[in-house]
Order: C-alpha cells, then structure tokens, then sequence
C-alpha cells in the first residue's frame, strides 16, 4: 500500500485525507449513499489536482480507509478530527463542497441539517459566510421548473 494512503489515526488525519474525509461524511451521515452524491463527490474530489495525480488504486485506498472510518467512529468525530487539519480556504471549499453533495438529490434530512450546523460550528469561518455558501447551495439545486 502506498504510505501517503495509510489511513493514521482520525486525530492525524493528512490536510488531503481531511479534505476527503468531510464531504464523504456528510453523504454518509444519513445512513444513506445516493447514486447523485456519489457521482458528485468523486467529480469534485477527482477534479483537484491532489487527487487527480493519485493512482486510481490509491484514491479508492483513501476513500475506503476513511469510509472504514465512518464505520468505527461517527460522522461527529470524523468532521471534530479533520476540519483542524485545513486551513482557513480549505475549509471554505469543503463546507461549499458539503453544502452541495447535501443539495444535490433535492432533499435535504434532518440529520443532514444537523450535519451542516455542527460543521459550520467547527469551522473558523464567519456565520455570514456559511450562510451565504447555504443559500447559494439552496438556489443552485432548487427544482424551479
């Protein structure tokens, strides 16, 4: 296995594995994994240079490390462990990134709202911006016609 893959303990979570760690949280916290936010989640990760260069077999090592994670510990200790990793920008695209994996199959569960205020409360940014960032996400997935 490639060491940069090695999944270490949640509390040394890598910036890259905490990045990826956030979004796959959010679309597993509802105990479900929709088609849409499946297809989301790997376009948005694979569409940043950090992944793209992985070798597809790592990328699947990472993913499944983290989901492994889900399994041993909750959503809740996951988002604790690895929003310290990223710094300020990092944080900013992760909670857009979750806003829309959230958004994109329409519904958005209790447990996903849940998931979103407890990430907003982790995170270092403003409560203007999270909002901002929600209501963006909001219009954009609205099913207008």
């Amino acid at each position: 296995m490639n060491a940069s893959v090695a999944m270490p303990a949640l509390a040394d979570l890598t910036p890259m594995q905490a990045f990826a760690a956030i979004p796959l949280a959010a679309i597993c916290c509802d105990q479900t994994f929709a088609t849409e936010e499946a297809e989301v989640i790997r376009q948005q990760l694979l569409s940043r240079a950090a992944y793209r260069a992985m070798e597809p077999y790592a990328f699947g090592m990472l993913i499944s490390g983290l989901l492994k994670r889900l399994r041993e510990e909750s959503w809740q200790e996951l988002i604790a462990a690895a929003v310290p990793q990223l710094n300020l920008d990092q944080q900013e695209t992760a909670f857009a990134l979750v806003c829309q994996l959230i958004h994109c199959d329409r519904k958005v569960a209790a447990v996903e709202q849940e998931f979103l205020l407890a990430l907003a409360d982790l995170m270092s940014l403003e409560p203007s911006r999270t909002r901002q960032i929600l209501e963006v996400c909001e219009v954009m997935h609205r099913d207008c016609l």
